[in-house]
């Protein structure tokens, strides 16, 4: 895998690495329909994200509400294009969107990698850091995470 994004050229800064927090059926969800959706439709965190950036989800569990224990790296893509977009899936529920390029992949157990990681300082209570529901990540982080999802 390079490491700038595939639509980098010359002068464009390179790409950001991030974590998205979202329960497996929503991601799968998600890759069905080449979107990215992160803090429950919040704008804010897409908005973080550029065109080329990598996005790798993070499923502490299998659905949001009583789904069993997850703890997987559950999907990667790179965002398509710098547009936000809005949806409306019910009067009160109109989260904002991004389009993704998803890659074929496998799940991944964090704990494998929870010693490794870089962006997880306390090893012991490793599932914290999850709670930021978005973390930004190195290159380093990321290949590491990517390599073992897209064997």
């Amino acid at each position: 895998m390079r490491n700038k994004s595939a639509n980098n050229t010359e002068g464009d800064p390179p790409a950001k690495y991030w974590i998205g927090v979202v329960s497996r059926d929503h991601v799968a969800q998600g890759v069905k329909a080449a979107i990215a959706q992160i803090g429950h439709g919040k704008r804010v965190g897409l908005a973080r994200m550029k065109q080329g950036d990598w996005l790798i989800y993070y499923s502490p569990r299998t659905s949001m509400q009583s789904g069993e224990k997850l703890q997987a790296f559950t999907a990667i893509g790179q965002i398509a294009d710098n547009d936000i977009y809005q949806v409306e899936i019910s009067p009160v529920f109109k989260p904002f969107r991004r389009k993704m390029q998803y890659k074929r992949c496998k799940e991944v157990q964090a704990i494998d990698l929870v010693p490794k990681l870089s962006f997880i300082k306390n090893k012991a209570k490793w599932g914290y850091v999850f709670r930021f529901g978005l973390i930004k990540i190195s290159l380093e982080d990321f290949q590491l995470i990517s390599n073992l999802m897209l064997r």
